[in-house]
């Protein structure tokens, strides 16, 4: 059985044909998944789809896109929010120099604030780090020093200084069908040489999916192209990287609890 750790499920076009998707995902053996917050406002019906769904779990956060609409919420609030039995994690959230949605002191000012309720709930701190290297890895030092947090990268594209320095303060670096394209081989590059006890894998779907459905709307179901991928960048059968990776998910997202068919 294999783990999406990332997808948004609340996303227009993929809330409304959840049954199905869920369904083909269930099919291909995908028989869990994480739907990430981009907006605090949207936690109820991240809750909701999550209540309503046993294999859904969510994360409460904001984007680093929509920092600037949430600069409100507070530690204390996220950490509230994050009592909900099936709420595992905290994010997404990070430094997107990309798209520059937001402006780049509401990304510093929510992410450090984000950083702070990872801290406190002792949950994972899904982030989103978009040629902005050089400050993720300050802010993550500067944090780190002041009390231990996990972290993850998500959808990781970046040089391999920040994986390394993620994993070294025990962070861990989830890949998306992005590995799967013909232009990432420094990508695979970098997946061959991590500690494989600190990978995992995502869609980030409805966004990026893997080939040979590039150029389509990405589900979970596809997160299995990605595990291919990784397997043969690793050396390993599939359903070997399957075991590992989904091992890392539950020793990761903690609060997770984990169903006998992933025993």
């Amino acid at each position: 059985m294999v783990v999406d750790s990332h997808c948004h499920l609340d996303f227009e076009g993929m809330e409304e044909q959840l049954p199905a998707i869920l369904a083909r995902a269930e099919a291909a053996g995908v028989g869990l998944m994480v739907s990430i917050s981009s907006r605090v406002r949207s936690y109820d019906n991240l809750r909701r789809i999550a209540e309503e769904n046993p294999n859904v779990f969510f994360t409460v956060g904001t984007h680093p896109h929509n920092a600037h609409e949430e600069l409100g919420v507070t530690a204390e609030e996220l950490v509230q929010l994050a009592q909900h039995p099936k709420c595992v994690g905290i994010g997404e959230v990070g430094l997107d120099y990309h798209y520059d949605l937001s402006p780049r002191e509401a990304q510093e000012a929510n992410f450090f604030v984000h950083i702070h309720a990872a801290r406190r709930s002792g949950l994972p701190l899904v982030i989103h780090s978009r040629e902005a290297e050089d400050d993720t890895i300050a802010i993550l030092e500067e944090e780190f020093a002041l009390g231990p947090f996990v972290p993850l990268l998500h959808c990781f594209t970046s040089h391999r200084r920040l994986a390394d320095f993620a994993v070294k303060i025990g962070g861990y670096v989830s890949f998306s069908g992005i590995l799967t394209y013909k232009s990432a081989e420094d990508l695979r590059e970098t997946a061959a040489a991590l500690p494989l006890d600190r990978i995992i894998v995502e869609t980030d779907s409805p966004y990026l999916a893997p080939l040979p459905y590039r150029g389509k709307t990405n589900e979970p179901a596809f997160v299995v192209k990605t595990l291919e991928v990784l397997a043969k960048t690793r050396g390993l059968p599939v359903p070997e990287m399957a075991r590992i990776t989904s091992d890392n998910f539950f020793r990761l997202f903690s609060k997770t609890p984990r169903p006998a068919r992933y025993a």
